[in-house]
């Protein structure tokens, strides 16, 4: 994992990212298909950043078939669900800064 100095994880502190795993989080799991919709990206964007995810153990990438066309879904593993929790405990102690 990959820290700002603030000691954000980048993997997930990126925007794209992050909307990524904000979907995810919220579902057993989503399809590609779903995810280009939800989060308007291009195929190419929205692969390279779920590769980024699941390279680093934030994201299962499930590949199967419906009937002869193939699927790909994703889910958030538990270590991704770990590191969503740390990201936001980490901005919470950032905003709770603002007034020292």
């Amino acid at each position: 994992m990959s820290e700002t100095p603030t000691g954000l994880d980048r993997v997930i502190h990126e925007p794209a990212r992050l909307r990524l795993l904000m979907v995810l989080s919220g579902v057993d799991e989503a399809d590609f298909k779903f995810l280009l919709s939800a989060l308007g990206m291009t195929k190419g964007n929205l692969s390279s950043h779920v590769d980024r995810l699941a390279q680093a153990g934030y994201v299962q990438v499930l590949k199967g078939f419906n009937g002869k066309v193939t699927r790909t879904c994703y889910r958030l593993t538990e270590r991704g669900r770990e590191a969503i929790a740390e990201y936001w405990r980490e901005l919470d102690a950032i905003r709770s800064m603002r007034g020292k």
